[in-house]
């Protein structure tokens, strides 16, 4: 049964499994404040419906998620920052909250605020061509909103890592930093992956799920203060106009800052 198809993400509900695939491939399925309502949308969906047990999480084309939308954070006149900011890390949030079981499927590349999107899923299943980077720091940035849900799943140091040196993880050192699950070949792989965790999931009662991520929640370091931290980090950086002409220049030209 389709849900709900719009510009940024069609999803479908069949049985115990709610999927929703984001399909702005044009875009490399960057992340807008269309995109994050969509996410809220389909997961509003799954919680309403007492069949669905699992919610998927794929892509279209070759990108799973580039992260934010650089073109709209560049514009001087876009929405104050902070707003972005807190909209992200609510879905993250929300993503590790819901009485649901969350799968990411990821084949092809990940960056930026899509890996905190990966990062916040109950579980990853990647294949061989996935990559995973955190390149904000090329612009002056930092991954300020991803950071608390990326150390969450994979500690301090690849977190801290990844954030410095902005290098593209494979599947491999993703698997062995806990980022990835399960890792196959090829995307075909994913369903057998999938049924055999519906068929386990669907035996657990969603409010225990639910009861299992709110007890980690408080056992973890992903509070109200460090969300508060993350979006104040994130506003501070990207209202600087030395990072938004950075960004731009990239948008518009192609060109990294120690290019031009």
């Amino acid at each position: 049964m389709e849900l709900t198809t719009t510009p940024a993400v069609r999803a479908s509900l069949d049985g115990e499994v709610c999927t929703a695939v984001l399909d702005r491939p044009g875009e490399q399925n960057s992340i807008t404040g269309d995109l994050l309502a969509d996410l809220h949308r389909v997961l509003d969906a799954a919680e309403a419906d007492p069949r669905c047990r699992v919610v998927v999480l794929r892509a279209t084309g070759g990108v799973f998620c580039s992260g934010m939308d650089l073109a709209s954070a560049a514009d001087p006149g876009a929405r104050p920052a902070e707003r972005g900011g807190a909209e992200f890390l609510g879905v993250l949030r929300r993503l590790t909250e819901t009485p649901r079981v969350v799968v990411a499927q990821v084949d092809g590349r990940v960056t930026g605020g899509g890996v905190g999107i990966v990062a916040a899923c109950d579980l990853v299943h990647a294949t061989a061509r996935a990559q995973f980077s955190l390149p904000e720091a090329l612009w002056g940035l930092l991954p300020a909103c991803v950071t608390p849900f990326l150390i969450r799943r994979s500690g301090f140091q690849a977190a801290y890592s990844m954030t410095l040196t902005t290098t593209a993880v494979d599947v491999d050192r993703a698997q062995r930093w806990n980022l990835v699950d399960e890792a196959v070949s090829r995307a075909e792989e994913f369903e057998p992956l999938l049924r055999r965790l519906v068929f386990r999931v669907g035996k657990v009662d969603p409010v225990t799920v639910g009861d299992v991520k709110r007890y980690f929640r408080r056992m973890w370091i992903v509070t109200d203060e460090v969300e508060r931290t993350a979006v104040a980090e994130f506003r501070r950086l990207l209202d600087s106009a030395t990072v938004r002409e950075r960004m731009a220049a990239f948008v518009t030209e192609q060109r990294f800052p120690w290019e031009r």
